[in-house]
C-alpha cells in the first residue's frame, strides 16, 4: 500500500504537499491523514501530480516516487521493482485499468442525467407556458360563453397572476427544502389539476377560482426551473442556456396560443373546442409530472444537516433579506415590472386580430408567428448576450436589454397604431409582429437570468428567481384589467355580443389598440431607462460576490485543513500509546 497526504474530504483540485519546513529526505515523521491504494491514486493523476508519496513504516514515514513516475511505470515505459522484489509496474497497470473503467461510469451518469433533466425541464416550460397563455388566446369565446367584458376577463388573469405571486415564497421554500425535479413534477400535478377546473367551469365565479388555484402549480415550477438551469451551467454558457429556455417557454406561448385559436370555433360531442383545450392541456401535463418525478435530476447534493423545518424556514428568510439588499437586485425587478405590464397587455392581440377581421386560422398564423420569432430572440439574445459579456464584461448585457425594450416603443405604434384595421393587410401585420417579437424578447436570456445567478451565492438562486418572480408579477397581475379599463372607458369599447356588426367589431378594434399600445410603450420607456442604474450596480455587486465565494472557500479550506491536522496529530498519539503499551507488553514477558 502507498500512503499520501492528503487531508480527508478533500476535493481533488484542493490537495496541497507538505509543508515545505518538513525535511522529505529524513525519516522524520510527518502526518498523514489516510492512506491510499495504487488504483486510487491513478484514477485521479491530475490531483497528485508532484505530490509525494511516503511508504508507511513503524514510526516514520519515508518519501517515495513521486506520481508522475509510478504512472510511467504503470504505462510500461519504466518496469521497477519495490525493495521488497514485487513487479510494481504490472500491478500498478492492471489497477489502473480497472480504475479508469470504474471512474468513467460515474461521469457519464452523470452527463446523462444532465441531458435528461435539461430536456425535461424545457418540456416542463412549453407546457408551463402553453397552459398560462391558453385563457387569453380563447378571450372572446370565453366571454361570450360566461357573458364576459374585457375588464372581467382581464380580472380572471389578474387572479390567477396574484395567487401565483403570492405563492412564490412557498415555492422558493419548497425548492430549497427538497428535490427541485419532484417539486417541478408537483407543481406539473397542481396545475393540471386546475386546469381540468377550468375546462369545466360553468360561471365566471368558478372559473375565478380555478385560474387562482392555477396560479400555484405554476408558481411551483418557475423558479425550480430557473435554478436547475443555472446550477447545470457557468458563466460562460449561461446565458445560452437561458436562451435556450427562453426559447422553449415562447414555443409553449405558439402552442397554448395556436392551439386554443384553432380549435376554438368548433365543437365536439356537445363539448365547446376552448373547453377540449384546457382538457387535453391537462392530460399532457400530468403525464409531464410522471416523467419529471421518474426521470430528472437534481445535481445539488443534498444536505447532510437535519435541520428542522423552522431552522431552514428561518435561514430561508435570511437568504432572501440578503437578496433583496442587493442593488441589482432591486433595479431589475423595478425594471420587471415595468416589463411584464406591457408583455401582459399584449396577451390581448389574439382578441384585437379577430376583431380586425381575421379569421381563426389567419389570427393563429400571425400569432404564432409572432410567438416563433420571441422564441427565435430570446435564443439569439442568450447567444449574444455571453458574446459582449466576454467583450465588455460590465456593460454588454445591460446595453443589449437597453436595445430590447427601447424597441418596442416604434414597432408598437407601427402595429397598433399604424397599419390599417383592415383584415386584407395580413402580410404587413404579419411582418411587424414578427420584427417586434424578435427584438423585445432578449431581455430575459441575455441579461435578467445570467446576472440573478452571478451577483447571489449558489445556495440563493432558487430564492432569487422566486423573489424577481414574485414581486414582478404582483404589480404586472394588474396590466389586463387596467387595459380593459382603459379600452372600455377612455378609447370607448363596446361589449361583444353574438349579434355585433362588423361596423361595432372595427371600432372595438381601435379601441383595444390604442389601450393596447398605452401599456405597452410607457412601460417598455421606463424598462430601457431604468436599465442604465446596472451600469454602477452590477459590476459592483457581482465583484462583491465572487470575493465572498472566495473566502467562504477559503474558511472551509482552513477549517479541514486543522481537522485533518487534528486528526493526524491524534493518530500519532495513538500510535505512540500503542508502541508504548507493545514494549511494555515485551518488557512484562521477559520479566
Amino acid at each position: 500500500m502507498l500512503s499520501c497526504p492528503i487531508p480527508p474530504d478533500r476535493s481533488r483540485d484542493q490537495i496541497q504537499p507538505p509543508p515545505k519546513s518538513h525535511d522529505l529526505n529524513s525519516r522524520t515523521p510527518i502526518h498523514m491523514a489516510r492512506i491510499i491504494s495504487p488504483a486510487q491514486l491513478l484514477a485521479r493523476p491530475a490531483a497528485l501530480v508532484n505530490v509525494p508519496i511516503y511508504k508507511l513504516q513503524v514510526h516514520s514515514y519515508t518519501p517515495a516516487s513521486p506520481p508522475c513516475s509510478i504512472f510511467k511505470q504503470a504505462r510500461g515505459h519504466k518496469q521497477e521493482r519495490d525493495p521488497d522484489g514485487s513487479n510494481l509496474g504490472s500491478v500498478l497497470s492492471e489497477q489502473a485499468s480497472k480504475a479508469r473503467e470504474t471512474m468513467r461510469g460515474p461521469e457519464e451518469l452523470a452527463a446523462s442525467a444532465r441531458r435528461r433533466t435539461l430536456v425535461l425541464v424545457n418540456l416542463a416550460s412549453v407546457l408551463e407556458k402553453a397552459d398560462e397563455v391558453l385563457l387569453p388566446a380563447v378571450y372572446r369565446e370565453v366571454g361570450a360563453a360566461l357573458g364576459a367584458s374585457p375588464t372581467a376577463l382581464g380580472s380572471l388573469t389578474l387572479c390567477r397572476a396574484l395567487v401565483q405571486a403570492l405563492s412564490f415564497p412557498l415555492a422558493a421554500y419548497a425548492s430549497a427544502r427538497h428535490d427541485r425535479a419532484r417539486v417541478v413534477a408537483v407543481g406539473a400535478f397542481l396545475w393540471a389539476a386546475a386546469t381540468f377546473l377550468v375546462a369545466i367551469s360553468g360561471t365566471f365565479l368558478q372559473m375565478a377560482i380555478s385560474r387562482g388555484l392555477n396560479g400555484i402549480g405554476l408558481a411551483l415550477v418557475i423558479p425550480a426551473i430557473s435554478s436547475l438551469v443555472a446550477d447545470y451551467t457557468d458563466d460562460h454558457t449561461r446565458g445560452a442556456a437561458f436562451g435556450w429556455l427562453q426559447m422553449t417557454i415562447n414555443l409553449g406561448s405558439i402552442v397554448g396560443g395556436s392551439f386554443g385559436v384553432l380549435l376554438a370555433p368548433f365543437t365536439f360531442l356537445g363539448v365547446p373546442g376552448w373547453r377540449l383545450a384546457f382538457h387535453i392541456v391537462g392530460i399532457i401535463s400530468v403525464a409531464l409530472g410522471v416523467l419529471m418525478w421518474f426521470f430528472a435530476a437534481d445535481p445539488r447534493a443534498k444536505s447532510k444537516t437535519s435541520a428542522s423545518a423552522k431552522e431552514e424556514a428561518e435561514e430561508l428568510l435570511r437568504d432572501a433579506r440578503a437578496v433583496i439588499a442587493v442593488p441589482t437586485f432591486q433595479v431589475i425587478v423595478a425594471q420587471g415590472i415595468a416589463g411584464l405590464i406591457s408583455w401582459s397587455a399584449l396577451n390581448f392581440s389574439t382578441m384585437w386580430l379577430e376583431l380586425v377581421g381575421f379569421t381563426h386560422w389567419e389570427t393563429s398564423v400571425i400569432t404564432g408567428l409572432y410567438l416563433f420569432a420571441t422564441a427565435l430572440g430570446a435564443l439569439f439574445g442568450g447567444f449574444i448576450g455571453d458574446k459582449v459579456s466576454t467583450r465588455f464584461p460590465n456593460g454588454g448585457r445591460i446595453a443589449l436589454a437597453q436595445i430590447s425594450s427601447a424597441s418596442a416603443v416604434p414597432l408598437g405604434a407601427i402595429l397598433l397604431l399604424g397599419l390599417p384595421n383592415d383584415p386584407s393587410t395580413g402580410v404587413a401585420h404579419a411582418a411587424v409582429f414578427f420584427t417586434m417579437g424578435f427584438f423585445i424578447s432578449w431581455n430575459a436570456a441575455s441579461t435578467n437570468n445570467p446576472i440573478f445567478a452571478e451577483i447571489v451565492p449558489e445556495r440563493a438562486r432558487t430564492t432569487v428567481y422566486a423573489l424577481d418572480k414574485c414581486f414582478e408579477s404582483v404589480f404586472a397581475s394588474f396590466a389586463p384589467l387596467v387595459v380593459g379599463i382603459l379600452a372600455e372607458r377612455v378609447f370607448g369599447y363596446k361589449p361583444v355580443s353574438s349579434e355585433t356588426s362588423v361596423e361595432t367589431d372595427r371600432e372595438n378594434a381601435a379601441a383595444l389598440a390604442k389601450a393596447v399600445y398605452t401599456e405597452l410603450a410607457v412601460p417598455m420607456a421606463i424598462c430601457s431607462l431604468t436599465y442604465a442604474f446596472l451600469y454602477w450596480t452590477y459590476p459592483r455587486d457581482r465583484d462583491k460576490a465572487k470575493r465572498s465565494l472566495l473566502l467562504a472557500s477559503d474558511d472551509r479550506y482552513y477549517q479541514e485543513a486543522s481537522y485533518s491536522q487534528s486528526s493526524a496529530v491524534r493518530a500519532r498519539e495513538d500510535e505512540e500509546s500503542a508502541a508504548s503499551s507493545l514494549n511494555q507488553g515485551l518488557i512484562s514477558t521477559r520479566e
